[in-house]
């Protein structure tokens, strides 16, 4: 091997942290000390973020998967990501929603132990998360608020989970206020900033099954799956047109990590319109790829789908660490290092979108039908 060719494999950075301060920044330690294995992938997962992925230009999705919301997350990560501009529009499991609901409505989760005897705790009335435990009333008291708001006049017709939330949302934010309370909520933030939420499997979970009652009852609310695959494909297609870069921050994978991705394949591969794929893919996860399964599925094989332009694959990072681990960290490197950005408001902008990738797809309908005639 010639010298040039071995300086070039060892141009890397060298290794040689500073010893830990009792006063270092989660940032700088992250930054100094975080230098090989799945520390340095934290490191680069950070990096990205902070100095691609939150450039003005780059519109931003999240997917969340897990039980996140009743671990504290929505409140210590994932709100001041939305009051900062730096989350976009959230693709969520529906369970993530309802348990951040608990918070608003003053509804307190306890700190147990995953070693307790799970039938004394249902003797007790005590509801297991892991390590997380909660009274069961504080489900009967979560579905109740549910199906009084979702009864509510303003939600009796077919709608996108974009929609449902939204409105949902603003209901839930009102009553965090009545309560004294701020913060609590990530869906009272989301309607706050109009910050789109969707779910890609709008039954599973609590409040898919509280709703299944008022149809039950004769409720004309109807989630629409339908138009949350046209929405999303729309906002990434809007941000595509309108000279901006997509990146997709997937926390955990599952159903809301394919949901986000599919924009791309509904926009090349359904619609024939051209696109290229997301620009940057940023992963928190801890499946592996070789067992076939989504959730490990690597940005190299997104790739293969039209999902990620292979013009970006080196801005892509799978990091293997615990979502509960990474997202605060994560989190605290992105509010050091980067100033807020303007709220986009997406929410407020999905017509407009709706109707560019409209036009896009009629567009591309009359050029073939024309094609055929000749």
């Amino acid at each position: 091997m010639t010298n040039e060719a071995t300086n070039r494999r060892l141009s890397g950075r060298q290794i040689g942290p500073d010893p830990i301060r009792a006063d270092i920044s989660a940032a700088d330690l992250i930054d100094s000390a975080f230098a090989a294995y799945n520390g340095r992938r934290l490191g680069e997962a950070c990096r990205l973020f902070a100095e691609k992925m939150l450039d003005e230009d780059t519109v931003v999705a999240m997917t969340l998967t897990g039980a996140l919301t009743p671990a504290g997350l929505g409140m210590s990560c994932m709100i001041p990501l939305v009051e900062h501009g730096f989350v976009d529009w959230i693709i969520s499991t529906g369970a993530n929603v309802y348990h951040d609901i608990h918070f608003a409505l003053g509804l307190p989760m306890h700190q147990g132990s995953a070693q307790a005897d799970d039938t004394k705790l249902r003797e007790a009335g005590i509801v297991r998360i892991y390590d997380i435990f909660f009274a069961y009333d504080v489900l009967l008291s979560t579905d109740d608020f549910i199906r009084r708001t979702a009864a509510m006049d303003e939600f009796q017709h077919s709608m996108s989970s974009a929609e449902f939330h939204y409105l949902l949302g603003r209901r839930v934010a009102e009553r965090q206020r009545a309560a004294g309370l701020r913060g609590r909520s990530l869906t009272a933030a989301a309607y706050e900033f109009a910050v789109p939420i969707y779910t890609s499997s709008p039954g599973d979970s609590s409040i898919g099954m509280n709703l299944a009652l008022l149809h039950l009852e004769g409720s004309r609310l109807r989630l629409d799956p339908l138009a949350d695959v046209n929405e999303t494909a729309a906002l990434v297609y809007w941000a595509k047109k309108m000279g901006k870069r997509s990146a997709v921050f997937i926390v955990g994978g599952g159903s809301p990590k394919n949901f986000a991705l599919q924009t791309e394949p509904q926009i090349q591969e359904v619609m024939g319109i051209s696109e290229s794929g997301h620009d940057y893919f940023l992963q928190v996860t801890d499946a592996r790829p070789d067992t076939g399964g989504l959730s490990g599925a690597t940005p190299s094989e997104a790739v293969s789908w039209g999902k990620i332009d292979p013009e970006r694959l080196p801005d892509s990072v799978v990091c293997y660490v615990d979502a509960t681990v990474a997202l605060p960290l994560i989190t605290a490197y992105a509010l050091s290092r980067r100033r807020a950005r303007p709220p986009r408001r997406l929410y407020e902008r999905r017509e407009e979108a709706m109707s560019l990738i409209k036009h896009a797809y009629e567009q591309m309908r009359a050029r073939g039908d024309k094609a055929d005639s000749q």
